[in-house]
């Protein structure tokens, strides 16, 4: 399950749908907003989603997890608005039988929700600057003019 939510993480049943009797391993990644970024103070950041594209690519993302690795399942959860630093901004669970395939597997997610995922970041810098940072998915990959 893909799930992009306005809500804060920390408010969220992140875990609970992955729960499972026969996971031996549960790996869990979490991103979270830092206060700095290339040498520059952040105050907060915003994110801005293409959403029904990025819940579209979020979950096949998922699908190709689960069918290259030996998991049990998988699940993400993306923030978009406005966040503060110390909010969560991604979240990744990962279940499988051994912790291996857990570990690799959400490392594969983590890697192409920022390659793929229409999802654009806007940092406010603490001497009130603020500036859009590269994204990897261009506007006419992800489908905008």
């Amino acid at each position: 399950m893909f799930t992009l939510s306005e809500e804060p993480l920390e408010n969220l049943d992140l875990k609970g749908p992955l729960l499972r009797r026969e996971a031996g391993g549960c790996v869990e990644f979490s991103g979270r907003v830092r206060d700095f970024n290339q040498g520059r103070p952040v105050a907060s950041l915003e994110y801005q989603a293409y959403a029904g594209l990025a819940e579209k690519e979020g979950a096949l993302i998922l699908k190709e997890a689960r069918e290259k690795f030996e998991i049990l399942d998988a699940s993400c959860f993306h923030r978009s608005g406005h966040l503060q630093i110390g909010e969560m901004a991604v979240w990744v669970g990962v279940v499988s039988i051994h912790r291996k395939e857990a570990f690799a597997a959400c490392q594969y997610i983590m890697d192409e929700l920022k390659q793929r995922l229409p999802i654009w970041k806007k940092e406010h810098y603490s001497d009130g600057d603020s500036g859009w940072i590269r994204s990897q998915v261009s506007c006419n990959e992800a489908g905008n003019p």
